[in-house]
């Protein structure tokens, strides 16, 4: 089980009757000069800027509306196609994954703003936040892996198009999309055991609106760079691996269309790479800045505003950048608003994913 070992006193909570203390605390939450130490953490949020916390929620609740209207009609858009192809299967898992992705995150923060009563943050239960946490790297590492598999895809289709509909099968997406999904949990299960056993001491005030692992590793009370080491093992695992597979992946595609005499075909082959491109660059771009660097460059408020794009705008994104590009997915969308032109067929390739 989990367990919470710092047991420091602070003058901002008040004292915790015995009957509520945490069922998973240490022993010396019990002795009286510990008794004012509640469960969990406090998550500060936006709560120092109370005139903008109205604006702020409009906001994000707009955003987050259209996260999820974005991805759902993606999601029916393929759902209603009559034949729809083996590629397929990742654009819903990529939509499926944004949708629990900002659901995870932004519900709590939405109802943290709409609650006027805490001034200093709103309380979370360790179990909670760890819950939350695990969640989120577990959905971020399925993505990574996901963004993995979908670059193999680009690799087939415009290296060896001939053998694409044998090599690239329902049944391997299928396959690939359950180790996407295990291989991000795995991993996320491990980092959170990691960084919910450090110490936690102080105010156990998170400058954050979610249980963000910077944060977490920020309110810790050692500073040893051992205490690093989980956090730097899964941006091996999420990070560095699928970025080597998806930079080879791609080497050879520049091979390949070095090769290719006819400009028209180049500029074609290669803009079905460019949407996942884009998502690639976005995706890891923030992850990297985020996660791949050293404690001591922790900045928590810089910290909270990136998380506050990353967790928002990208997944908002995801669904604007693969519905324009690919004109099958457009057409379904088309067809599911009642906007399909008269005597337009659906158009597109697998490969324009």
């Amino acid at each position: 089980m989990l367990r919470a070992r710092a047991c420091i006193p602070n003058k901002l909570f008040p004292p915790v009757p015995l009957s509520h203390r945490c069922p998973w605390a240490d022993p010396c939450m019990d002795s009286p000069s510990n008794a004012t130490m509640p469960c969990g953490f406090l998550l500060q949020g936006f709560s120092e800027f109370p005139n903008l916390r109205p604006l702020l929620f409009l906001l994000l609740l707009g955003v987050h509306l259209a996260t999820l209207s974005g991805n759902l009609l993606i999601l029916v858009a393929v759902a209603s196609m009559p034949s729809r192809q083996p590629m397929l299967l990742f654009l819903c898992q990529l939509s499926a994954i944004e949708l629990c992705y900002t659901v995870v995150v932004v519900p709590r923060s939405l109802a943290d703003l709409s609650t006027p009563g805490h001034s200093r943050g709103s309380p979370i239960s360790f179990l909670g936040c760890a819950f939350q946490m695990q969640m989120f790297v577990a959905l971020g590492g399925a993505e990574c892996f996901l963004l993995a598999a979908m670059a193999y895809d680009r690799y087939v289709a415009i290296c060896h198009p001939l053998r694409y509909a044998a090599l690239v099968t329902s049944g391997l997406c299928a396959r690939l999309a359950l180790a996407c999904c295990f291989g991000g949990l795995a991993v996320s299960v491990g980092l959170t055991v990691a960084i919910f056993h450090l110490p936690f001491c102080g105010s156990r005030l998170l400058v954050h609106f979610f249980c963000d692992i910077t944060a977490l590793l920020h309110l810790a009370c050692t500073r040893s760079y051992a205490d690093e080491l989980p956090l730097l093992g899964a941006c091996l695992v999420l990070l560095l691996l699928p970025s080597v597979f998806i930079l080879a992946s791609y080497g050879a595609i520049a091979a390949a269309l070095c090769r290719l005499r006819c400009p028209r075909g180049r500029g074609k082959a290669a803009s079905t790479c460019a949407s996942h491109l884009a998502v690639t660059f976005l995706h890891y771009g923030c992850a990297t800045f985020m996660y791949v660097r050293p404690r001591a460059s922790y900045s928590p408020r810089l910290d909270r505003t990136l998380a506050l794009v990353y967790t928002n705008v990208t997944p908002l994104l995801y669904p604007l950048i693969y519905s324009l590009r690919n004109r099958e997915i457009t057409a379904a969308l088309r067809r599911v608003l009642g906007r399909r032109r008269p005597g337009q067929a659906p158009e597109g390739d697998l490969r324009e994913l």
